[in-house]
């Protein structure tokens, strides 16, 4: 992460800039990844390594900043802790309240407590006057240091203490404030406000006096925003009507009646809400949680002219808080598929996320929280102020731990230091064709960087041989290549590789070896040469990593740590084969793909397994059985082997023979306009002219394991369990002659 300020606005380094050049050249070659533009137009400029920072015992729900540099939270909790203390240790009182000085992360003097006659208490929303003079909160409570309120206070933040002369009693509780010079604007579970009817909107003066405002709705007010402009209030919760006009999850009303002025019907499905909302000068955003299906868990952003979409994201899972900073929109939530835009499928949850307020496509920023205790979502609020001439982003909610160690409730980021090193590369060699060596490695991950600088060093020296940049994130790491000439046969060298974001450098990459050939390798030469798009030899060490041999530089990633550099290999020469355990291991190809129509699958197997399993096929998902799969060959429990392709049902081709008899077996299935075949040693064993076509959608190239559900004679496992070697798919159906060259090759070196 590059770090400088000008002024309350950052700017971009010298260095970033450098880096932001290079990158125009060193990414034209498609290995690279491209970047999307926001990564360049709306740089982050937090960095994703969390400060050290006071902690809670519960449950952070609402947070305000002032501009003097005071964080004040609220939420369900009864003390604060140390950064470091265990739960239980050097705690302080606190009872739903603490305030914080943004810059240490340490509590100032200011100590209030929100309480409840009976039941608990909790500070569901806070919110500073525009002159930072006074402090709202809403909630459930009923007293804020003894002095009786209902639901809500205003707190004088120059002493401290709540004011006498707010008091305004409100039926249920507040989950949202927002505030202008003159109203506070309140949402919640309430339908009552100073005795007078108002369903879960309403407004009341500074002075706690009930305004004339009616926004009335049907279901739960959750968020509220006054436009930048003053003149509208933009409503979030879970309702379907306000004033009594069809408007699901989101409103936007006259500020000074309540009258509705923009609807939203059918715009949020019902099974989703809004839980939050912020603007900048000219759009509004909303968070939005769904349970159920055709659920929508993302953000979307709206112009502030005429409250119309601009972009939305359909990112799975919860989202909860946003908050805008020099361009960039940081939300927290749960994220786990962003597969439907382009984005990572099926990963672990990930609790923080960034995009460009342009644009819904995700920056390179990934601190990341666990989801904690409660209802566990994680991340709950946000809230940005400066102080020192630096920023800081700070988050609540309900973690318990931040970029994986004890932290619970609160955490705080800043513009610097960044101290976090990317990964280490995971490297490979080949040399496949003579007097040359390739260098492939798998681009490497950095929290708060996507774009990173890598040195190649030849023969333990000190000065790198070669240096480029790529870009990468953690679910799309492309693979770059290098080719070093300036070798010559028979002689061997050692590679290694580090990885750096400008500021820090990983160490370099264990040393790989590579004796440099004569002549070609016949068999993968001639796999390379009949257009294999994806080619998988598994040579690499203890890894992540298996290299493409071909250009397509499509790597794969190998899950589970499966057994590495099996010998003797499936083909001569000087390769190895790997092992998969048939319950937890396979590998993934690093680039999605969809509209495969024509293709080959091509690969050797070694088993004895009698519970079958998938060798190769083609998935939706990665991290997870896909939720959609075909265009695979399975083994069945009596080692059998079956092709199957979907088209408005299963089309499946299978062998009479068996193949898990412990010796290496080439098999090759493909698929064209001349229908399905499937080759077992060089052999046509199964085939049908009547499938030429397959399902469309996106997915991934996986090898050793993915679901079988539903499909004929499914096998007792859905892992391969044995050694598979020299995988590779082809965007078009290999002929009979080729397949059979390619068996023939087998022992030729």
């Amino acid at each position: 992460m590059m770090n400088g300020t000008t002024g309350r606005r950052r700017g971009r380094t010298r260095a970033a800039a450098a880096a932001l050049g290079l990158l125009a050249g060193a990414l034209s070659a498609a290995a690279a990844g491209s970047p999307p533009a926001a990564a360049l137009t709306a740089p982050v400029s937090i960095t994703a390594d969390n400060l050290s920072t006071w902690q809670t015992n519960g449950i952070v729900w609402s947070m305000a900043a002032s501009e003097d540099g005071v964080v004040y939270a609220g939420g369900t909790f009864s003390t604060v802790r140390p950064p470091g203390a265990a739960a239980g240790t050097s705690e302080q009182p606190a009872v739903n309240f603490a305030a914080f000085d943004t810059a240490t992360g340490a509590p100032t003097d200011c100590s209030l407590s929100f309480t409840l006659s009976s039941g608990t208490a909790t500070v569901r929303a806070l919110a500073l006057s525009p002159d930072g003079e006074t402090l709202y909160a809403g909630g459930q409570f009923g007293a804020v240091n003894g002095v009786g309120v209902s639901n809500v206070a205003a707190i004088d933040t120059a002493t401290c203490t709540p004011r006498q002369n707010f008091k305004v009693a409100v039926s249920a509780t507040v989950r949202a404030l927002s505030v202008t010079d003159d109203t506070v604007y309140l949402g919640g579970d309430f339908k009552s406000v100073a005795g007078q009817p108002r369903n879960f909107f309403a407004a009341v003066t500074t002075g706690a006096a009930l305004k004339p405002w009616t926004a009335n709705a049907d279901e739960v007010g959750r968020a509220v925003e006054v436009t930048p402009d003053g003149r509208h209030v933009v409503l979030g919760g879970d309702f379907f009507t306000v004033n009594g006009t069809t408007s699901h999850a989101l409103a936007v009303v006259d500020a000074t009646t309540g009258a509705l002025g923009k609807s939203y019907p059918g715009f949020i499905p019902n099974t989703s809400t809004v839980q939050d909302l912020t603007s900048d000068a000219k759009q509004f955003y909303t968070a939005n949680e769904g349970t159920g299906g055709g659920v929508f868990d993302g953000r979307i952003a709206l112009d502030l002219a005429t409250f119309d979409q601009v972009w939305r994201d359909t990112c799975l899972g919860a989202t909860q808080a946003l908050l805008v900073h020099n361009g960039v929109l940081y939300s927290g939530s749960h994220a786990h598929d962003c597969a439907s835009m382009g984005e990572f499928p099926d990963q672990p949850r990930k609790h923080l996320l960034a995009q460009s307020v342009d644009d819904p496509k995700l920056l390179p920023w990934f601190p990341d929280t666990n989801d904690g205790i409660g209802e566990p979502v994680g991340p709950r609020v946000m809230a940005q102020t400066d102080k020192g001439g630096h920023h800081y982003l700070w988050v609540g909610g309900e973690f318990t731990t931040v970029n994986s160690k004890p932290q619970q409730g609160l955490t705080r980021f800043a513009d610097g230091p960044d101290t976090g090193a990317p990964w280490v590369p995971n490297v490979s060699v080949s040399t496949v064709a003579p007097d040359k060596v390739d260098v492939n490695w798998q681009t490497s991950f950095d929290t708060d960087d996507g774009v990173l600088t890598y040195r190649i060093y030849k023969d333990g020296a000190a000065t790198p041989v070669h240096t480029t940049t790529g870009y990468s994130v953690f679910w799309d790491r492309p693979q770059l290549r290098w080719t070093d000439t300036d070798v010559a046969p028979g002689e061997t060298h050692t590679y290694r590789i580090s990885a750096s974001d400008g500021t820090n450098t990983s160490a370099k990459s264990p040393a790989v070896s590579a004796t440099v050939a004569a002549r070609a390798e016949s068999y993968p030469a001639k796999v390379l040469s009949d257009g294999a798009a994806l080619y998988w030899r598994y040579d690499e060490g203890t890894s992540t990593f298996a290299a493409d041999t071909g250009a397509g530089l499509d790597n794969g990633f190998l899950r589970g740590t499966p057994s590495y550099r099996q010998t003797p290999a499936a083909v001569a020469g000087p390769s190895t084969a790997i092992g998969f355990n048939g319950s937890t291991q396979y590998a993934y190809g690093n680039r999605s793909r969809s509209q495969v129509t024509a293709f080959s699958l091509e690969t050797w197997i070694k088993t004895t397994t009698t519970r079958g399993g998938k060798i190769i096929g083609f998935g939706s998902n990665t991290m997870e059985l896909s939720g959609k799969y075909d265009k695979h060959v399975y083994m069945l429990n009596n080692g059998r082997l079956t092709f199957g392709t979907s088209n408005n049902g299963g089309q499946t081709v299978s062998t009479t023979g068996a193949y898990n008899d412990g010796a290496w077996h080439h098999v090759v299935a493909t698929q064209g306009s001349g229908g399905m075949a499937l080759y077992v040693d060089g052999q046509l064993r199964a085939s049908n002219a009547r499938y030429t076509k397959n399902l469309n959608y996106t997915g991934y190239w996986r090898v050793g394991g993915d679901n079988l559900a539903t499909w004929p004679n499914r096998p007792t496992s859905n892992f391969f369990a044995g050694q598979i070697d020299e995988t590779a798919v082809y965007p078009a159906a290999l002929s009979a002659a080729q397949v059979s060259a390619h068996y023939a090759l087998r022992n030729s070196g």
